[in-house]
């Protein structure tokens, strides 16, 4: 009787031990990491003008931080750094920073007033426990000089301006904005505005601000609502690689049958 009740407790503890191990393992499946790659990416302007300073987003996901399920186990942390052949006035800030949940980070990239290329390079590294993935990104920027427009701004002398947002048109198609703060009666403001290319195409330009929203509350100097300058960009200078050969061709050329007529000349046989 004694065995059998002994015997009973023994089954009873063995059942109950696998059904605690089963548990166990369950819990640890939830938590173990996703065997995927770390991906990520870098976004944000291609081209800066001098002395600019620009936010990107930095973006990642996976690897052994996050559960199969997406949740986050583990540390996802970035390390950005620039690279380029003078960084004189470059930074970025932070270099250094965690992604929380999968929530994109900000970085900002303060350039100088070196005309060049610069890379953004980042790491992003996934860990869970022991394991480790890392992944390398690369973002180039161009620095380049900027055309600058300065506008003279006047609010109204009777009452103050609140601030307000303007539009800035190149060759009526906008191309930025520019925010101007608020406005003390009477109270002159200079606003400027850098527009950063690439290049643009030889020729004319216009650059085009309005302050018709404002209701004559704001005019630019003069009492205009509206302002616009022209700016004149050359062409590339010709390319005269062709006429030089063209006209060394037709020099050779030309001294070429000059002396194969002599040379006839000298061979003619004289009269008898």
């Amino acid at each position: 009787m004694r065995t059998g009740v002994v015997a009973a407790l023994v089954l009873l503890l063995a059942c109950a031990g696998v059904f605690a191990v089963a548990g166990t393992g369950v819990a640890a499946a939830n938590l173990t990491s996703d065997s995927s790659a770390v991906v990520g990416n870098v976004t944000g302007p291609v081209v800066l003008g001098y002395d600019a300073n620009q936010s990107y987003m930095l973006q990642a996901s996976g690897g052994p931080a996050f559960a199969a399920n997406g949740t986050q186990v583990g540390n996802l942390t970035f390390f950005a750094s620039l690279s380029g052949s003078n960084l004189t006035g470059d930074t970025i800030s932070p270099s250094t920073g965690t992604f929380a949940s999968g929530l994109p980070e900000n970085a900002t990239v303060t350039v100088g007033n070196i005309t060049e290329t610069l890379t953004i390079q980042v790491e992003i590294t996934s860990v869970y426990l022991t394991a480790n993935v890392s992944l390398n990104l690369t973002y180039s920027v161009s620095v380049v000089q900027p055309y600058v427009l300065t506008l003279d701004l006047i609010a109204d002398s009777n009452s103050a301006v609140a601030a307000f947002t303007l539009t800035v048109d190149l060759d009526g198609a906008p191309v930025g904005t520019i925010h101007i703060p608020a406005l003390s009666a009477n109270e002159a403001y200079a606003a400027t505005f850098q527009y950063a290319s690439l290049g643009l195409s030889a020729g004319e330009h216009t650059f085009t601000v309005s302050l018709a929203n404002e209701h004559g509350l704001v005019t630019f100097a003069g009492g205009a609502s509206t302002y616009s300058t022209s700016f004149y960009v050359a062409g590339a200078a010709p390319d005269y690689t062709l006429w030089y050969v063209a006209g060394a061709v037709a020099f050779f050329g030309a001294i070429f049958i000059f002396v194969t007529r002599v040379a006839a000349r000298r061979r003619s046989p004289s009269k008898k």
